[in-house]
């Protein structure tokens, strides 16, 4: 619970407060020991400026070859300083920089290293193949106390990484029991964010007698609130990605920024107002959307990384078509503004739970303050980290390219991506027509309420559980056993759930459309909704993992600009939908979006024959 605290924004807080004397770290204790293999590497060269200080004492480890250095049974503690052998220092520093002209007896320990070692994101993006025999290679060593030997680089400096295979501050190695409660943090705030969008359709009838304005003016605070937390993601992202930045404060900041915002959003009293606060509180919630999925990819391995990302996701889907059952019957009884005060009720609390239990997982961001008080400790600069390393390189243009220009030019360029893009973005826009599509159904046909109109989207609820047991199911009984019997096959295979998915869309539509009606019981239409958003579910989860498998170098910008394009158009079917199903009325119309999602059809069997080809072709694929 003191780890949780202390890497919390809270925790974090309460050590600038004190200067580090609260919540200190295991280097700021005074009977910390630097590791054995640091103390080798750090008094094996001979330019070394200080003795190295490895407690209050200023005891200084004498230094020791490699191999034994690697035994627990060597790590007692001395009181004299030694000087290192000459061989052992030769031999050390021949071992790290591998510049040895013969064989030497560290080889084995060097062949280890490009397993333990953390490497930079440009070494190993995280979606790869690479990865998944890294972590099968770790598997079994986290299980186990071993030390992981420093790199020493080219030029002298000394990368600081983990201490041990098991060592409690890698994310991998946190507890169960930690990585579950990280996961519902990230889960509950993810729901908040999205749940803020939908909830205000309860309001349009009340905003549009508080302001006098059309139906089509009322729908605008829902549409920007869900073109914002498209564009969010566009500065969030590589915001995050920013070692000495990290998620847990971008996470922090935008949520407070949020909770504030929406304490005048609910008390506005003109129109030009309110939009504006309702497209700021989608802009500073977006931050679950860009990151929320890179916080997963941080704590689980890449093999039961989907599981996390399925209840990730879940928490999204569910959020919109759960919002107008929590506000319909309140804005009956209270107001139009009563929904809106509930986003705050429902967002400070996350907010409080974030910044007191919410721990940073960001590997880079970890190593780099371990770097920073390792240097404090020991009075060596040459100590750093492989983010720092990389943190030089970025450049303002380069991170702005990656976030904005990159997705696009990928988009035009690469058919796949066009398609997988174009796709999403046709569904998700569906999804939010419903909100137009429900008022003109229910209430007209089958007499319902405010109120049991929001009972009727909790079918959506139903379609993600259904969409989770088939997506769970082929994952534990099929894909995952097929991974570790024969390894990662194509990308084009993850595709295999969605060619069978890809047809409920257009099912669920068609069904919705033509029994909407007086004369057919209303669970008939529902239960075509209720096919779409599980198809769409299933369909998703496996585009959402084909396009990092296939595009690992561009996947953090992929991801940003399909989020935009995803939320421009739904912002723009929360418009344009009233309209289309008043003048085509609601089979038609409903008819015309069952029509467009034939392309899924189409383009995933495309997409799965040609997927190969497409991806050899392409600059940008592996």
């Amino acid at each position: 619970m003191a780890d949780i605290l202390r890497e919390a924004p809270l925790g974090q807080v309460i050590r600038w407060a004190t200067k580090n004397r609260l919540l200190p770290y295991p280097e700021e204790l005074p009977g910390f020991e630097l590791p054995a293999t640091y103390n080798a590497m750090l008094n094996a060269t001979s330019h070394v400026p200080h003795p190295v200080r490895t407690n209050s004492k200023e005891k200084v480890r004498p230094a020791q070859p490699l191999r034994e250095s690697s035994n627990s049974g060597d790590s007692s503690d001395s009181s004299e300083t030694e000087a290192p052998t000459p061989g052992a220092a030769s031999d050390l520093e021949k071992a790290q920089t591998h510049e040895a002209e013969e064989p030497n007896p560290y080889e084995k320990d060097i062949e280890a290293l490009s397993l333990r070692r953390t490497k930079s994101r440009a070494e190993t993006v995280p979606w790869t193949g690479e990865r998944l025999e890294v972590e099968g290679e770790l598997a079994i060593e986290r299980t186990q106390t071993k030390p992981i030997i420093p790199i020493k680089t080219s030029d002298g400096n000394i990368l600081v990484d983990w201490y041990t295979t098991d060592d409690p501050a890698n994310p991998q190695n946190w507890t169960n029991n930690k990585r579950l409660a990280v996961t519902m943090i990230i889960c509950l705030y993810t729901f908040v964010v999205y749940m803020g969008s939908a909830i205000y359709t309860s309001s349009e009838l009340g905003v549009i007698q508080k302001f006098g304005i059309s139906v089509e003016d009322a729908s605008l605070p829902l549409s920007l609130y869900v073109l914002a937390y498209g564009v969010g993601p566009l500065l969030f992202a590589p915001l995050s990605e920013i070692p000495i930045i990290g998620r847990s404060p971008v996470y922090a900041a935008s949520m407070a920024i949020f909770v504030i915002i929406s304490i005048p959003t609910p008390l506005v009293d003109n129109f030009a107002g309110l939009l504006v606060l309702r497209f700021l509180q989608g802009f500073f919630g977006s931050p679950c959307l860009a990151i929320g999925a890179a916080t997963m990819q941080d704590m689980y391995s890449l093999l039961y990384l989907p599981f996390a990302l399925v209840a990730w996701v879940a928490s999204a889907y569910c959020g919109p078509a759960l919002g107008p059952l929590l506000s319909g019957f309140a804005v009956t009884a209270k107001g139009y503004r009563w929904s809106l005060w509930e986003i705050l009720w429902a967002a400070g609390p996350t907010f409080l739970l974030m910044f007191m239990l919410l721990p940073e997982t960001s590997t880079p961001n970890i190593l780099l303050r371990r770097a920073q008080r390792l240097r404090k400790l020991t009075g060596d600069h040459r100590l750093m980290a492989q983010s720092e390393i990389d943190q030089k390189n970025m450049k303002p243009s380069k991170i702005l390219i990656d976030a904005i220009i990159k997705p696009m030019e990928i988009t035009i360029k690469d058919p796949a991506i066009l398609f997988v893009n174009v796709y999403t973005a046709i569904i998700y826009g569906i999804y939010y027509s419903f909100f137009e599509v429900f008022p003109l159904v229910y209430p007209v046909y089958y007499g319902f309420s405010l109120g049991m109109v929001g009972v009727v989207f909790t079918c959506i609820l139903v379609a993600c559980l259904i969409g989770i047991a088939i997506y769970c199911a082929y994952l534990n009984w099929i894909l995952i056993p097929d991974i570790l019997k024969n390894g990662l096959r194509a990308q084009e295979s993850r595709l295999v759930p969605a060619l069978f998915a890809c047809f409920g869309p257009t099912i669920g539509l068609f069904l919705f459309a033509w029994t909407a009606r007086e004369s057919i019981h209303w669970i008939v239409p529902t239960i075509g909704i209720t096919i779409y958003g599980a198809s769409v579910f299933v369909v998703m989860q496996c585009i959402f993992v084909y396009v990092p498998l296939s595009y690992p170098a561009y996947a953090a910008s992929l991801f940003a600009g399909n989020d935009f394009l995803r939320s421009a158009l739904a912002c723009g079917s929360i418009m344009f939908a009233r309209p289309l199903f008043i003048n085509l009325g609601v089979a038609k119309g409903v008819s015309l979006l069952g029509g467009l999602s034939v392309i899924g059809i189409i383009g995933m069997f495309l997409l799965w024959i040609y997927g190969a080809k497409l991806r050899s072709r392409s600059k940008f694929a592996i």
